[in-house]
């Protein structure tokens, strides 16, 4: 195809008069390529301007397990969702309203996602024999028709994108590698987006590439352009603002929060922090946005292995500093023996677990819930520990500072569960006033008379701490049973008795300290939804849905895992049935069984994928004694 002129500016202001507008309340994209393929930039570029042009933003990112999986093969394809909407939004849709995918493997890995009559955008450059072979397809997409079910739009996107920039000399590799930016123009015109702010990050990303950036803001402007002369599109589509809390916001990943909540617990407690952990995806992020914290007292360690992460962060603890280490599953079970030591030693050790699919390597860049046992019992011994999870990517901050008052508090390790899809989602956050941020400050044993490091606070049974080395308050801590009354090593059996029965009494005795549970909808009813984790989007979503049409069903959601909070047994009685959708096996639901003796129904998904609105909302139909109806984007 020839190459496409810039049209002038008063010719694109009349090309885009004549496209009329479609008012839309939510709209899904994808973006979909190969992982070297910039999608996950681009879906993030779109996203940041839609938040800027007022929406409620959810994105899902989804990247390739391998980490150099073939090019352009299924194995290594990336991919980023992101709905936007006029509303208030808590998950991605089920269905796709545009794929955009940049070969053939992208095209075979998502397809299923596009809803019927859904706008498929493809690199049409990309359909050549050895790249359909690598996809495995027996024969072109593009021509057999099994695509007629979509509008189909093809666009030669590397001819013109290498067209677009041959001004700045680029070599050829890395001129087409500006082909996502000219796939973001074309869906900004679609959306009605702006380009300023992309051409403004782009000047910034790339302020020491001037070619590279000169070449990427051609290419943005290229297929902007290329929308409008071509018309390809019938018609255009606009998403109005949202009305959400006023307030300043921004847009976080559930990594980002995490990170921030560390940072702001340091604050608030008026503590130095130190973050030491071994790189393991999902949580590796975690490391990299805390690093950047230096000039506010953060503290951060690359460690060697996940033992010496986690026994770093106790030392930390133990002298006196807000400690905390994060991993993912695999880590957690390399932590596990230190961990006992932490409760042991009864020391407020934070420990980030951003949950993937397992076991042994498993799924690293896909999300799971299969952790939350192994959270709970992992450890030999009686080695209770407080268990909180996060709902939302925003929801991590206000968990870690939730995690971190508990550990002051009550002297004792805690575990937040956040998960690959939290991780990696972002959502509009609106950003809290520090007034509204709980007191963290804490208050050191000073007095030496008298003074033994297990003496407890009478309502919390949280023993002192102090700084080691204080004049007067010299102690020692370790591994080995302490005497109930001296805090000295201790081999008598009742004793050891005494003490497993004191610890555990310790963490019951959170559930007194946290505020009841609030039900979604009605407080007896026949069915209620409970929920845990990066379940929360998509569950709200239905029940919010069911219970606009009449149905007989609540909702539930749990952030304290362990211990739970006191009015939960009550709720769980005034309802018939029970419904309890996890990524595991149905382990919450074999806590809710034992705990409270009801029958709490499993509803399993182990995908690697979230839960899709449709199936939680067929599920409910089913347990109420109604169909549900098909997916519209497949056939299920």
């Amino acid at each position: 195809m020839s190459s496409v002129k810039a049209p002038s500016k008063a010719k694109s202001v009349s090309a885009q008069a004549n496209f009329p507008k479609t008012e839309l309340e939510k709209a899904t994209i994808r973006f979909a390529g190969d992982s070297g393929d910039g999608m996950q930039l681009t879906g993030t570029q779109f996203s940041t301007t839609s938040v800027m042009a007022g929406n409620d933003v959810i994105t899902f990112p989804d990247f390739p397990a391998e980490i150099r999986a073939p090019a352009g093969t299924l194995a290594g394809v990336s991919g980023f969702d992101l709905s936007i909407s006029s509303s208030e939004i808590y998950t991605t849709a089920d269905c796709l309203g545009v794929l955009v995918a940049m070969n053939p493997a992208a095209l075979k890995a998502n397809l299923i996602d596009l809803e019927k009559g859904g706008i498929l955008i493809v690199n049409s450059d990309s359909f050549a024999k050895n790249d359909l072979l690598k996809a495995e397809y027996s024969e072109n997409p593009l021509e057999s028709g099994e695509l007629s079910d979509y509008r189909v739009v093809q666009i030669p996107i590397t001819k013109l994108t290498l067209k677009a920039v041959e001004e700045t000399g680029l070599s050829f590799r890395d001129g087409a590698r500006c082909k996502n930016f000219f796939a973001l123009g074309v869906v900004k015109w679609l959306f009605v987006r702006s380009l300023e702010q992309t051409q403004v990050w782009i000047k910034d990303k790339f302020k020491n590439k001037p070619g590279i950036a000169k070449a990427n803001e051609l290419a943005l402007q290229a297929g902007y352009n290329y929308a409008i002369t071509i018309e390809l599109f019938q018609e255009r589509y606009h998403v109005s603002p949202a009305v959400l809390p006023s307030g300043e916001y921004r847009q976080i990943t559930g990594n980002q929060a995490l990170a921030l909540g560390c940072v702001a617990a340091s604050l608030r407690s008026g503590l130095s922090l130190l973050y030491s952990s071994y790189p393991i995806t999902p949580a590796s992020d975690i490391l990299h946005d805390l690093a950047h914290y230096k000039n506010y007292g953060v503290k951060t360690i690359q460690a060697e292995d996940e033992i010496a992460a986690m026994s770093s962060t106790i030392g930390s603890a133990f002298g006196g500093v807000l400690a905390v280490t994060g991993t993912s599953g695999p880590g957690l079970d390399l932590k596990s023996e230190a961990l006992g030591y932490a409760v042991m030693t009864e020391l407020p050790v934070v420990v980030l677990n951003v949950q993937r699919g397992g076991p042994s390597t498993g799924l690293p860049t896909k999300a799971e819930q299969t952790d939350l046992l192994s959270a709970l019992y992992g450890r030999h011994g009686e080695s209770p520990v407080p268990v909180l999870a996060a709902a939302t990517p925003g929801d991590c901050f206000f968990m870690v500072l939730e995690a971190f008052r508990i550990a002051l508090k009550y002297m004792t390790p805690v575990i937040v569960l956040s998960d690959g899809g939290l991780a990696n989602a972002s959502e509009p956050w609106k950003i809290p006033d520090e007034d509204e941020l709980p007191d963290l400050t804490q208050n050191f044993h000073t007095d030496p008379e008298n003074f033994s490091a297990y003496n407890r606070n009478q309502k919390t049974l949280a023993r002192n701490w102090a700084i080691p080395g204080t004049a007067g308050l010299e102690h020692r801590i370790g591994g080995l049973e302490k005497d109930f009354d001296t805090g000295e090593i201790n081999y008598d059996p009742e004793n050891h008795e005494k003490m497993v029965l004191l610890r555990d009494e310790k963490i019951r005795g959170i559930a007194k300290d946290l505020p009841p549970l609030e039900i979604i909808g009605e407080e007896t009813n026949e069915l209620l939804v409970v929920t845990w984790g990066s379940v929360f989007g998509p569950a709200f979503s239905a029940i919010k849905s069911l219970q606009a049409e009449g149905h007989q069903v609540s909702m539930l959601h749990l952030r304290h895992l362990y211990p739970f909070q006191e009015n939960l047994g009550k709720i769980l009685g005034n309802f018939n049935k029970v419904l309890v959708p996890e990524m595991n096996l149905g382990q919450l639901s074999r806590m809710l069984r034992a705990e409270f003796l009801v029958d709490a129904i499993p509803f399993s998904k182990l995908q690697g994928r979230p839960f899709l609105i449709s199936e939680i909302r067929n599920q409910v139909l089913e347990l109420l004694g109604e169909s549900g109806a098909s997916s519209p984007c497949r056939d299920v």
